[in-house]
């Protein structure tokens, strides 16, 4: 299950916080949803449960908090937004990628594909897929590590309705295996339908934690919708009738020839209008949307009463309502019965303040009970005085009271006790003519007075011990960004990413073609030696083909990770750690050094055809240009996946690769410039001197040829960029552990 308690987001420069102080649980084995319109602060929620946003609270996931959980993915499966994946890489290799990723086996990627039906889509693009496609692969990979838990932002938003019932078709199953489901929803209707506990929020504030049924009950109420060009005649008419029957009916105009009726029947109305000849055009039963935007009305609602007691309302429409929905007056309330509160668990007890006399001081026992005003003490509206002839009928009917003076007022249920738990939490403040209007609440909720009076608003004062909810306890814990998790097989996840979309064959295809024109056109125009016509390496350019290729295919390795977040689709960055990094060094130098074989390869077969063997000789020192050669091209590479790394992009890695021939070479070569004083003369004889061990297969000349290699102006240049880079990359992965 998970349990999230104190939820609040960092106030936004001079606007709220987007979430303030919301607690809720979703349990599992059923289907909870985040119910709000847009901007009420369900996807700042869930991302300050995931970890992936700073602020405070604390969310358990199966009592355990996400950052104490060793592998998140295997708890958790997460899907915020769309697929963040390359476009040109297919369905089955993107899930076979994330496999290794989260450390699973591969055949699990055609496992999750048979489950969500995207099997003939396998070999699709992603580039290509539709948004109901698009959904189930954002599923698949929710459930590639067989989680627990499954936490979906809005995943029906866009989708057909055959889709969206496929969709809760498949969460719900996962509900009934023992899962825990928690989704985001804007449409009332659709998450009674599919929720089994429905948490609403508006403004960022909890305003009601219900089962679906009594979510249904009071927040869905069924109403008559008629349309008819004498509107204003008939629900006069029906609002006479309704009062000389002693009936609590409510006429809602919303708006030109538009009626909604509350408590009546098509056939009550029908009759109606029938009998005093007025034309309807339309006559039929709906289901009246009061959840969240529902409170914004209009101010000048008339309000019909007699005696001064209310029988039923006329309100006219407002354009700010969501919907057909009918809308209160600010500061309206409905009497409703209390939804059942869970208890909070032992180990969060720091956050849930309690009165001297053990009395709970939740958040949620604050939101039922009233606020404490700035003044210290805490009014509640008491229970209006009931029609001692109203309908026994409608006993425990619900109803909303729009007034023309601006201000809320409650209608009595049949316990006579108003609850206020599913709105946002405001205190009530007596007016001049006795209506009770509604106010900010200061944080905290006391309990009546002894002696209250039942009739009229009632005055409470604080019980003795009693203090504000900050003296009691201290704040909920800051949240934290938690790091993306590193692949937990990084060569593999590596290889896959590389071989998934076809960008470094068509670079490697590229380069072996204009390495291979170079080489006849230098050929033909001669005066170039020969190990520079076999790397077609031109004395204008700074570096050959086969290198600036290499440095393109180590950019791509860091660069496509930012571009396409797979492996942090949640937070738009890539882990920088060691593990991924030594991965991305070791495909890159393989890759360069099969470039770099080919390139010399296919460079002296073009020149044995055009001019024959002449050209195509071996050079007689071929082990040390060899070396040369490879080492130049596996520093490329290098130099592009440390500076992609560093730069989070592509042209940053090329640009680096490129700036060392141009930029860093002059400067050693006028470092080195002028006589030297002292040569490095037998350095080969005085280092197996100095090792007590003798170099196996003649290994010191090796090592001559790597110091002969960075004494040179390019290798020295090409050494000094790729130090530099890599303490670079070391510092910004300490630094964001830091952070």
């Amino acid at each position: 299950m998970i349990q999230a308690f104190g939820l609040t987001s960092n106030p936004r420069k001079e606007l709220p916080p987007a979430v303030d102080d919301v607690s809720f649980e979703a349990r599992a084995g059923r289907v909870t949803a985040l119910l709000g319109a847009p901007g009420a602060g369900k996807t700042t929620a869930l991302r300050l449960m995931l970890e992936l946003q700073q602020g405070r609270g604390v969310t358990y996931f199966r009592g355990r908090p996400l950052r104490r959980i060793a592998h998140p993915s295997r708890e958790v499966g997460v899907l915020l937004g769309d697929v963040p994946g390359h476009p040109a890489r297919t369905v089955r290799s993107h899930l076979r990628m994330l496999c290794a990723a989260a450390g699973v086996p591969v055949r699990r990627a055609d496992e999750v594909l048979e489950v969500v039906g995207l099997v003939s889509l396998r070999e699709e693009r992603l580039g290509t897929l539709s948004r109901g496609m698009d959904r189930r692969l954002g599923l698949a990979c929710a459930l590639l590590s067989d989680p627990h838990t499954l936490v979906l932002d809005d995943p029906v938003g866009g989708l057909s309705s055959r889709e969206s019932r496929w969709l809760y078709g498949m969460l719900r199953a996962h509900a009934h295996q023992g899962g825990t489901v928690l989704i985001t929803a804007t449409d009332p209707k659709e998450t009674a339908r599919t929720a089994d506990r429905i948490v609403t929020l508006e403004e960022g504030r909890l305003v009601a934690d219900q089962e679906a049924a009594d979510f249904s009950r009071t927040r869905l109420r069924p109403r008559v919708a008629v349309r008819t060009p004498h509107a204003a005649r008939l629900a006069t008419l029906l609002t006479k009738e309704a009062r000389t029957a002693q009936r609590s009916v409510e006429v809602v105009r919303e708006g030109g020839s538009r009626l909604s009726v509350y408590g009546s029947t098509c056939a009550d109305v029908g009759e109606t209008a029938f009998r005093h000849g007025i034309l309807v055009h339309q006559l039929a039963d709906e289901i009246g949307d009061m959840g969240p935007g529902a409170g914004e009305a209009c101010p000048d609602a008339p309000q019909a009463t007699e005696g001064g007691h209310r029988l039923d309302t006329i309100r006219e429409p407002c354009t700010a309502a969501h919907g057909p929905a009918s809308a209160t007056a600010p500061g309206a309330a409905k009497a409703q019965p209390k939804p059942p509160v869970d208890e909070p668990p032992s180990d969060v007890a720091a956050f849930r303040p309690e009165a001297s006399d053990g009395t709970d001081r939740s958040p949620s026992t604050v939101a039922h009970e009233g606020h404490l005003d700035p003044g210290g003490a805490c009014e509640v509206p008491s229970p209006l005085a009931q029609d001692g002839q109203a309908d026994q009928g409608e006993v425990g009917e619900t109803r909303l009271v729009a007034e023309a003076d601006h201000s809320g007022a409650l209608e009595p249920d049949s316990a006579g006790a108003a609850d206020v738990s599913d709105r946002p939490a405001t205190s009530a403040h007596t007016s001049a003519d006795g209506a009770t209007t509604g106010q900010p609440s200061a944080g905290v909720a006391l309990h009546p007075a002894k002696g209250a009076s039942p009739q009229g608003p009632t005055r409470l004062r604080p019980a003795a011990g009693v203090t504000t909810r900050n003296a009691l306890s201290e704040l909920p814990p800051p949240i934290s960004v938690r790091p993306a998790p590193s692949p937990l097989r990084p060569l593999r996840y590596e290889l896959r990413r590389a071989a998934g979309v076809g960008t470094g064959f068509l670079t490697g295809a590229a380069v072996l073609v204009v390495s291979a024109l170079t080489a006849a056109l230098l050929a033909r125009v001669g005066h170039t030696p020969q190990h520079r016509l076999l790397a077609a390496w031109p004395q204008e350019l700074p570096l050959p083909p086969a290198a600036l290729g290499a440095g393109l295919l180590g950019a791509f390795a860091f660069g496509d990770e930012f571009r396409h977040p797979a492996l942090a689709a949640d937070r738009g960055t890539v882990p920088r750690r060691l593990g991924l990094l030594a991965a991305k060094l070791v495909v890159s130098a393989a890759t360069a050094l099969l470039l770099a074989f080919l390139t010399v390869g296919c460079d002296a077969e073009v020149l044995y055809l055009l001019y024959g063997r002449e050209l195509a000789q071996v050079p007689a020192d071929w082990l040390p240009l060899s070396a040369s050669w490879f080492g130049l091209v596996i520093g490329c590479a290098w130099a592009g996946v440390l500076a992609a790394g560093i730069f989070r992009s592509t042209t940053a890695g090329l640009a680096a690769v490129v700036a060392v021939p141009v930029v860093v070479v002059p400067l050693v070569q006028k470092a080195l410039e002028g006589p030297a004083v002292r040569t490095a003369a037998g350095f080969p004889l005085r280092l197996r001197e100095g090792l007590l061990l003798q170099w196996p297969f003649g290994g010191e000349r090796y090592l001559s040829a790597a110091a002969r290699m960075i004494v040179q102006p390019v290798g020295g240049a090409l050494t000094l960029s790729l130090m530099a880079l890599l303490c670079a990359y070391v510092l910004t992965t300490l630094r964001s552990r830091v952070r």
